[in-house]
């Protein structure tokens, strides 16, 4: 199975699929890997690097996917990504298929495999391939509502630590997953006022041991949302549903409810958003403001730190990426239950049932 690593393409998205190391390892097991010129650039990896791993250079995204047949990116195909692909392509990426029915559309219609990474399970029923990448967008979060707190930013003008005789700024995370993890650790290393708020009493029991009294947990609803939300400076939005759309828990009223010039840093947007007024938005122009409330919504949050990034999602994938060209895809995913989770499209037949529930299509079992 030839492995092929074309260039992203998303808006300000600078990490590469492979790292030259990750590349030196699948060469070393015989394995044929071609990857697109510059692609590694944004991440700090220079082609040569690549070319001295063992890789095969290639102009084009158009070579590589005219020539491989395990394509192996970051982030979801774009449009013109999609005309690129055939039935005989396994795709293997993070995909988010719940939150946006052109993008499931589009890959049904080029009858390709899709495998999501964020589906795909380890042995413990974990997301191996999700948990990098969340641990490196809620950590990220912290930063960024930080910056857009800055008066110069459009925000409240507020620091998150406070100072000698001003009081600290407050932050409320929603959820206690690993972004909501993640997001805790720099908040409080910030010296932040923060709030956890979870429907997961064992997370946040754990959360408890860990900080004591530094953070407040709470058990969460709609009416402690709307609570809490009205005295927060930054908003964490870090709700995930295994392939679902995300649910809506912020709603436009508790919106207009907010003080002026805070944040919210909606990390769940690549699932659809936890709040009503999120809409996705770009590196490029990253924030929207409602009700004077400024909403970040960037997908690709990892994408700004690509050579951490790049790192973390190689070390996740590869054995992945290894059991697929080593035993080629219907073995690997009948071995490997995990593996089988993450196919969400085989042949242009949609599978993932949570998908179809988002936008009202058809799903079929996975049937080899």
């Amino acid at each position: 199975m030839i492995i092929g690593v074309p260039k992203e393409i998303k808006d300000h998205e600078f990490r590469v699929a492979l790292t030259p190391n990750g590349v030196k390892e699948l060469c070393r097991r015989g394995q044929r890997v071609l990857v697109q010129k510059g692609a590694g650039e944004g991440s700090g990896f220079m082609d040569q690097a690549y070319h001295e791993s063992g890789a095969v250079l290639l102009s084009t995204a158009q070579q590589v996917f005219g020539e491989a047949q395990l394509i192996v990116k970051v982030k979801e195909p774009q449009p013109e990504e999609w005309v690129l692909l055939r039935s005989d392509h396994v795709l293997f990426t993070y995909l988010h298929l719940a939150a946006s029915k052109s993008l499931t559309e589009g890959l049904l219609e080029s009858g390709c495999t899709a495998i999501a990474y964020e589906t795909t399970e380890d042995s413990r029923g974990q997301f191996p391939l999700l948990r990098p990448m969340s641990e490196i967008a809620g950590r990220m979060s912290v930063q960024i509502g930080a910056h857009f707190l800055e008066k110069i930013q459009g925000g409240s003008g507020t620091l998150l630590g406070g100072v000698p005789g001003v009081p600290p700024g407050e932050v409320v995370v929603l959820g206690s997953g690993v972004v909501g993890d993640s997001a805790v650790t720099i908040a409080v290393g910030m010296g932040a006022k923060v709030t956890v708020l979870s429907l997961d009493l064992c997370q946040l029991r754990a959360l408890d041991a860990r900080y004591q009294n530094r953070i407040m947990t709470v058990a969460s609803n709609q009416a402690v949302i709307q609570k809490y939300l009205k005295d927060a400076d930054l908003i964490i939005g870090a709700i995930y549903l295994p392939a679902a759309r995300t649910p809506q828990i912020i709603t436009r009223e508790m919106v207009s409810k907010m003080k002026p010039g805070s944040v919210i840093i909606d990390v769940s947007v690549d699932q659809g958003g936890c709040a009503e007024t999120t809409r996705p938005t770009t590196h490029t122009d990253p924030v929207i403001t409602i009700d004077k409330v400024l909403h970040y919504g960037v997908s690709n949050i990892p994408g700004i730190v690509p050579h951490t990034a790049t790192y973390a999602l190689t070390n996740a994938t590869l054995p992945f990426i290894v059991q697929l060209v080593e035993q080629g895809f219907k073995e690997a995913i009948q071995g490997n239950r995990g593996l089988r989770k993450g196919v969400n499209i085989l042949k242009g037949e949609l599978i993932c049932q949570a998908v179809g529930d988002a936008h009202g299509l058809s799903v079929k079992p996975l049937n080899l």
